[in-house]
């Protein structure tokens, strides 16, 4: 209900034919973040409210009952949900959601298999990135490529691709250049992602089963046996 504002609410429920009366009640219910206080107004008899406080009662048998609280007003946009839907923040509650999802026990049936129960979610990187940053647990990734090959002729796209595959299956990282691109942007590409290496597929090598390395670093050029290359 934060996302929309309080006016346009009202008028949404107008347009239901809702009085005046029931429209603040039906808001002072969706602002409780009490499900005692749910559960007095609206009693313990329906599926909801059951399913709620079942909810909260293993939640403070597996030990984490302080990080869930009852909002009456989430929503979830979606139509497929068929129980509790939740959404996670940051306990500061200075970012949009983290993550949100629910209960929905007929999705899969839609898409051709059985009526089976589930519950899952959905969440972006961009929020668990500020978070992260936030709480400086953000790791410091290296970007470090320790080969890029690229082919010299069109034609020897594919034979690049093996070359990669056979660095890959020794356990080293490969940035494979597919594109028809000139060398000096490869070159480019090369420091941009601070590969250790260059490895160009020519005609000529390739017929002898061999291919162009060169360090990047110490400019040092060679060939080698793609058998051989380490």
């Amino acid at each position: 209900m934060e996302k929309i504002p309080m006016d346009d609410i009202k008028k949404e429920l107008k347009s239901l034919q809702l009085s005046g009366a029931a429209i603040e009640e039906l808001l002072r219910v969706l602002h409780m973040k009490s499900l005692t206080e749910l559960e007095e107004k609206l009693g313990d008899a329906g599926e909801a409210v059951a399913d709620l406080k079942q909810l909260f009662s293993l939640a403070e048998k597996f030990g984490f009952s302080e990080w869930i609280q009852f909002d009456a007003s989430i929503v979830r946009g979606l139509a497929y949900y068929t129980g509790i839907v939740f959404e996670g923040f940051d306990r500061g509650g200075k970012l949009r959601a983290i993550c949100g999802g629910g209960r929905y026990d007929h999705l899969l049936a839609t898409f051709g298999g059985d009526d089976i129960p589930a519950c899952g979610f959905g969440f972006g990187d961009a929020v668990i990135v500020e978070l992260l940053k936030d709480k400086g647990l953000l790791p410091a990734l290296n970007h470090c490529i320790e080969n890029i090959v690229c082919s010299l002729d069109h034609d020897l796209r594919g034979a690049a691709a093996t070359v990669a595959t056979v660095l890959r299956q020794k356990g080293q990282s490969v940035d494979l250049v597919l594109e028809n691109k000139p060398l000096k942007w490869v070159f480019k590409r090369a420091a941009r992602i601070n590969a250790r290496r260059l490895i160009l597929v020519g005609s000529s090598e390739w017929q002898r089963g061999m291919v162009c390395v060169k360090i990047l670093e110490s400019g040092e050029q060679y060939e080698v046996k793609i058998d051989d290359m380490e």
